[in-house]
């Protein structure tokens, strides 16, 4: 049987330990005030009544904690506590990059991205704003914070400095936080589809002409430029790798199971969320329990105080990030000869500046005191158009709405967290559908993702819950007579909703929302068999109810789909076909309605899109060309694997491996490799060689059918294409009948204190074999991919990253070659996002049965047992129990795993 073991979960002595004094926690329990009458009663339900937290924390199987207690605010600091005793670095990392102390504690960064992210993150009111929301704050929000901060804080003041992680061990900035610290994270989490991807760069450069975006050093210096640090030019170049707005680089497959199609009649859900394996957005699961009140099992994103992809009694839910818009960049209208006034309605308005000191860690036994001033507008900060996008002018030039004299802003629909947990909580406890859709109704948001939900009911609904601008109609009208324009359309297409802030008709609607989009003009539907959504248009949730009409902010209508939407919808519309291995279990099973099993399955089942769309037509075209070698251009290869021009390459071996391949991802697969390098080569270098358009009668099956011009010659694209992925595996010297299992891998990496030297980052573990496919290059179902970055995610913890093989081979900038394989010899891919928390759940009469994984693990700790044991389990297919019963628990309770913590 495993042994229970946590780096510095000192169980015995943290059972002991009773933490005295806690700041945070002594005003919001003064026995004097509760028998005043001006006060409400205290809501017991929330608040512990005697004012001491006290939480039970049981472990069963993969490290998940069991966490109970008699008020929300005690189960929140078990929470807090269980999530520390996994994740501690994480955490303090987060609240460090959300403090704009990341250069106090690590340095300029490399290309000085500390100090850029720590002023952005200021200017955007990432702290100050948490500041003047928590008073604002309901009281369930209150609870949850404050539990889950002290909770955070318990293990770090009972946890010795040298039995941290190697990655923030002994460091000085793990230590207590406040509540607001952890309210800024949330505001972090809330912008990371819109005002997050601004804190590269793109606010920093915001400055007016001739002025310099060079920070000064203040204090015991004598003042002056930062001298040799030269910010503005790494801002500039991080501007130069933006592509696009509208890719926030998220993704899920999400299905809600109605009663028409599952084996009990009752509802059953599929979540299948895609997420970075390393960082802040990793998710942890915990199930809370306050009797009476609260019984949730799922998972969140890190430091989210209540889990964010749950189920309870009669309902579940899972979120895909949404197509829809969270933020408007305004073309200001420059008074002449004044950079730093704008005209609106004809009536002059100022554009106001701030400025921010932060502090940075030069090498000497202090930080040194550096300060900006950063510009304002009504809307939020002034932006650097011109640098991310060259349609856009310099500050000042002639502006593309209005030709005139013009400077850029942007206002963001996610800059107010203060409902972030409410919405969550109300989710949470909501018993029937039309609950759930209270919540919304009450303008509850979801930020930047969907929401699928199934219920015991029977019950089957979508809704886009996010955060999306309220733009009047005569705006929206505006919008779309402005999208008949290339230029503004390419614009839009990037994500840059660009509206003219010379007039009010362009401001946000606020309404009952405060700006945002209400409830009863949100794309959702309810059905009695499915709905799903994996990251395309909510127009095509289900094809037999398209959803049309709505505001162009959620998304394109009668819009192409992604292979990932496509793959979904025909296995949801043939639940019994198996795909291409007629031997394979069908995603419904033999009787065509699903189960919890089921759903896992399907996940597992690891079938691609491009697979069942285009290895039929490839097999025949090899049969045609048989042993004539294929011409292979040089533009379809990375500069590495030169050929010569043109060069030549049999592919009888590739036709032959492929002639076996049953179409999947599986660990045991022979051909799948071959296939994406073939797919991505492809796709990239002949754009345009379907010859079915898209058709929006039919959006799964279009657009489709490859050309027959040359077919089956040496000029043939798909030959082509598949002669030019021989080549490349060859160069990286991998066998092309490789196994999937032996070229695609998880392998966890760090052993580094943060801030410190990413090459000395060093594997964690040996490499764990790992089945699925790239959702994007393969259009795999259970999506998975390689991440270029030298940090886990949103951090700056070092992580072993493995170069890759980058080439212009489409019309495109440069980009990877066959989903990032690695350049070094014989590696191949080593993946680093995808498929995360998932699982599969069917409401029964005994109440909710649910199988699934967290596939990275609980822990970021190398030392914890909860490391890997559950990667180990995703790399064999063997899902867990989601145990959710006071029975099932007692009986699958880890050894030694139980503890009460108090304050």
């Amino acid at each position: 049987m495993q042994t229970w073991n946590i780096r510095a979960a000192r169980v015995a002595r943290g059972a002991a330990l009773v933490l005295l004094g806690s700041t945070m926690l002594a005003g919001c329990f003064d026995s004097s005030s509760s028998s005043s009458s001006s006060q409400p009663p205290l809501d017991t339900n929330l608040f512990p009544a005697d004012g001491k937290l006290e939480a039970t924390i049981r472990r069963t199987e993969g490290g998940v904690p069991h966490i109970k207690a008699d008020n929300l605010m005690s189960a929140a600091f078990g929470h807090g506590y269980a999530q520390a005793q996994d994740n501690v670095c994480l955490l303090a990392e987060a609240i460090v990059k959300a403090r704009s102390e990341r250069a106090k504690y690590f340095g300029p960064g490399q290309g000085n991205i500390n100090i850029i992210n720590d002023f952005s993150y200021k200017a955007q009111d990432i702290l100050s704003g948490a500041n003047t929301e928590y008073p604002q704050l309901s009281s369930e929000s209150k609870a949850l914070i404050d539990g889950f901060t002290a909770g955070y804080n318990r293990y770090v003041l009972e946890t010795l400095p040298a039995d941290l992680p190697v990655e923030c061990r002994e460091q000085p900035w793990v230590k207590e936080i406040e509540p607001v610290d952890l309210l800024a994270h949330y505001r972090i989490i809330g912008q990371y589809a819109s005002g997050d991807r601004f804190a590269t760069g793109l606010v920093y450069m915001g400055v007016p002409p001739v002025t310099s975006s060079e920070p000064v050093m203040v204090g015991s210096f004598v003042e002056g430029q930062a001298d040799g640090l030269d910010v503005a030019a790494a801002a500039r170049k991080n501007l130069e790798n933006i592509d696009t707005f509208a890719e926030t680089e998220l993704a899920s497959n999400a299905w809600g199971i109605g009663s028409d199609l599952t084996e009990g009649g009752k509802g059953a859900l599929l979540a299948n969320p895609h997420f970075p394996y390393t960082g802040h957005r990793r998710l942890y699961q915990a199930h809370l329990t306050v009797p009476g009140y609260l019984n949730i099992n799922g998972a969140g994103l890190m430091g989210t105080a209540i889990p964010l992809i749950n189920f309870n009694d009669h309902l579940a839910w899972s979120h895909t990030v949404s197509t829809s818009r969270r933020f408007t960049w305004y073309e200001l209208e420059l008074k002449p000869g004044d950079p730093l006034t704008y005209i609106k309605n004809g009536v002059e308005k100022p554009i106001t500046s701030k400025t921010f000191e932060i502090e940075v860690n030069m090498g000497g036994p202090q930080p040194v005191v550096m300060k900006r001033e950063f510009w304002f507008s009504e809307y939020g900060p002034m932006l650097a158009a011109n640098l991310a996008n060259a349609a856009f002018p310099a500050w000042g030039g002639t502006g593309l709405v209005n030709k005139k004299p013009a400077a850029y802003t942007y206002r963001d629909a996610n800059t107010n967290t203060k409902k972030l947990l409410e919405t969550w909580l109300g989710m949470s406890r909501a018993s029937n559908l039309e609950e759930f859709k209270n919540v919304f109704r009450n303008c509850g948001s979801t930020l930047w993702v969907n929401s699928t939900y199934a219920d015991d009911e029977g019950n089957a609904f979508y809704i886009d819950s996010s955060s999306v601008p309220y733009l009047s109609e005569a705006a929206e009208a505006v919008v779309a007579v402005k999208r008949t324009d290339a230029g503004y359309n390419a614009l839009f297409e990037a994500g840059i909703t660009l509206l003219d802030g010379s007039k009010s008709r362009d401001d946000w609607v606020e309404g009952q929302c405060g700006g945002l989009v209400p409830f009863d003009k949100k794309p959702m539907l309810q059905r009695a068999d499915w709905v799903q959504n994996s990251n395309s248009s909510y127009w095509a949730t289900n094809p037999d109810a398209f959803l049309t009409g709505y505001s162009q902010m959620f998304g394109d209508e009668e819009a192409e789909l992604n292979p990932r939407t496509r793959l979904g919808i025909k296995m949801l519309q043939n639940p019994a076909d198996p795909g291409l291995d007629a031997s394979a279990k069908p995603p419904a099973g033999a009787d065509g309605k699903f189960s919890a099993r089921d759903l896992i399955d399907t996940i597992w089942n690891n079938r691609a899109w491009y697979a069942e769309q285009f290895m039929p037509e490839l097999k025949t075209r090899c049969t045609a060309v048989g042993a004539t070698p294929v011409n292979v251009p040089q533009r379809l290869l990375p500069d590495a694997p030169a050929v010569s021009s043109p060069g030549t390459q049999s592919v009888v071996a590739a036709c032959g491996v492929l002639s076996g391949w049953n179409g999947t991802y599986d660990l045991t697969s022979r051909g799948a490799h071959l296939f994406r390098a073939f797919v991505d080569i492809y796709r990239s270098g002949f754009e345009g060689d379907l010859v079915t358009q898209f058709d929006p009668v039919d959006p799964v099956n279009t657009p489709a059918d490859p050309s027959t011009t040359n077919l089956g010659t040496a000029d043939d694209p798909m030959l082509q294409s598949l002669g030019a992925a021989v080549v490349l595996l060859n160069h990286a010297n991998i066998a092309l009948d490789s196994q999937l299992g032996d070229v695609q891998y998880y392998q966890p990496s760090g052993g580094v204190v943060a801030g410190g030297d990413p090459t000395n980052a060093t594997a964690l573990s040996g490499r764990i074999a790992w089945h699925g496919g790239d959702g994007n290059v393969d259009g795999a179902f259970n999506a998975i991919g390689v991440v270029n970055n030298a940090y886990a995610e949103d951090t700056r913890i070092p992580r072993v990253v493995t170069p890759a093989y980058v080439g212009q081979v489409g019309t495109s900038k440069e980009s990877w070659v066959a989903a990032g394989l690695s350049a070094n010899d014989g590696e191949g891919w080593l993946i680093a996002r995808g498929t995360s928390w998932h699982f599969g759940l069917e409401f029964t009469e005994q109440g909710p049965e649910a199988y699934g994984l967290l596939s990275y693990s609980q822990s970021t700790d190398s030392d914890s047992d909860f490391f890997i044991d559950q990667s180990q389990r995703y790399s064999m297919k063997d899902a867990r129990k989601l145990l959710f019963t006071e029975d099932e628990i007692e009986a699958n309770l880890l050894p030694n795993s139980t503890i009460t913590i108090r304050n």
